[in-house]
């Protein structure tokens, strides 16, 4: 029997034992890996005649296949064993119900928000936005509020320490500094919206320390309080989806319009507390506006004589609340489970509102 007889025996020997696949491919190394014996008894025929070359090199190619065929073979063997043992020993119950995975769902805030946007947006308004931390000069002075008015006292705003250049810094009261800042940057005809988180010292059922604001603002020639009362009309018929929605302007005070009013919508309140918008025989405030003070339009860098502007500013919360009756605004921030799932939406897209109350914006 030839050298090359024993070594398949061998080998076939070994590979027919092997009882897993470890052992099956420590037995490939020992005698196809690179210092196998095979392996070597290859690398030794460059030092044989050529008539030698050919006759071993034939039979150790032959030997090759033959131990590597009876490798394969071994291995597809023990792994269907491995297999059908893991099934013996592993059992699926297909009546458990599955595992199910809960998708995630849009808060009610940054829904409002969206649908906010999406119907400012079909009257031509554009998103502007600003620093949550902002200098005093651009939350108070700017926008015409006073030192001596109650809303600069400590009791009602964050201070915070100076910034670099010494400026007084507070969390933003409201979102109007965006609408000074955006009047220094351009010029007229401006039309933006501005939504974000506003902070106030209070804590209540209708009052949180951080809440969130959105802001109009309309600049250009010849715009009058008309243009305000039909921009606020369109916006809160086509919010709360009532093509009738009673609204009137009643005169108020705020220091950065003149003239200034708030905005209320018709309500009706039956004896058992129930409540609904619409026709009825009461009146709800929703927002505040006015035409922009003179003195406003000059810190922002506009000639009053020139041009004029409506602005306005309601809470998203507050809008929230109304429209799909979550009766207490901390519980916007207290992250329950059961409350998220109940409010929650699980889409922003939201449709063409606008035109579909009033068939399109150039009535």
């Amino acid at each position: 029997m030839t050298p090359y007889h024993q070594l398949e025996t061998n080998a076939l020997t070994e590979i027919k034992a092997a009882k897993d696949l470890p052992s099956l491919d420590a037995i490939k190394v020992k005698f196809l890996g690179k210092k196998g014996a095979i392996t070597d008894l290859m690398k030794d025929l460059g030092r044989c005649t050529p008539e030698e070359r050919k006759e071993k090199g034939q039979a150790l190619n032959v030997l090759k296949q033959k131990v590597g065929a009876a490798l394969d073979e071994k291995k597809t063997a023990l792994e269907t064993a491995h297999i059908n043992a893991r099934l013996a020993e592993e059992t699926l119950d297909l009546t458990l119900p599955g595992r199910t995975k809960e998708c995630g769902t849009l808060h009610p805030i940054s829904h409002v928000i969206e649908e906010v946007i999406c119907l400012f947006g079909e009257m031509g308004f554009i998103l502007a936005e600003g620093p949550d931390i902002e200098e005093d000069y651009y939350n108070f002075e700017a926008v015409n509020i006073p030192p001596e008015h109650p809303a600069r006292q400590e009791q009602d705003t964050f201070y915070l320490p100076d910034n670099h250049e010494g400026k007084k810094m507070v969390l933003r009261t409201h979102t109007s500094p965006v609408q000074i800042r955006t009047m220094l940057k351009e010029k007229p005809p401006i039309q933006i919206i501005s939504t974000g988180r506003v902070f106030r010292s209070d804590y209540d059922m209708t009052h949180t320390p951080m809440f969130h604001q959105v802001e109009g603002l309309l600049v250009a020639e010849n715009i009058h309080m008309g243009h305000l009362k039909g921009c606020l009309t369109t916006f809160l018929e086509a919010f709360f989806d009532r093509h009738d929605l009673p609204i009137r302007l009643r005169p108020s005070y705020f220091p950065f319009t003149e003239p200034s009013a708030e905005v209320d919508i018709g309500c009706s309140r039956s004896a058992d507390g129930s409540f609904s918008i619409g026709h009825g025989d009461d009146w709800l405030e929703i927002l505040g506006c006015g035409m922009v003070h003179p003195k406003v339009l000059e810190n922002g860098g506009i000639d009053p004589k020139k041009y004029q502007g409506f602005a306005f500013g309601m809470g998203i919360e507050r809008i929230a609340m109304l429209k799909y009756g979550i009766p207490d605004l901390r519980t916007f921030f207290e992250v329950e489970a059961g409350w998220q799932r109940h409010y929650s939406f699980e889409t922003t897209a939201f449709p063409s509102l606008l035109t579909g109350l009033h068939g399109g914006l150039g009535r």
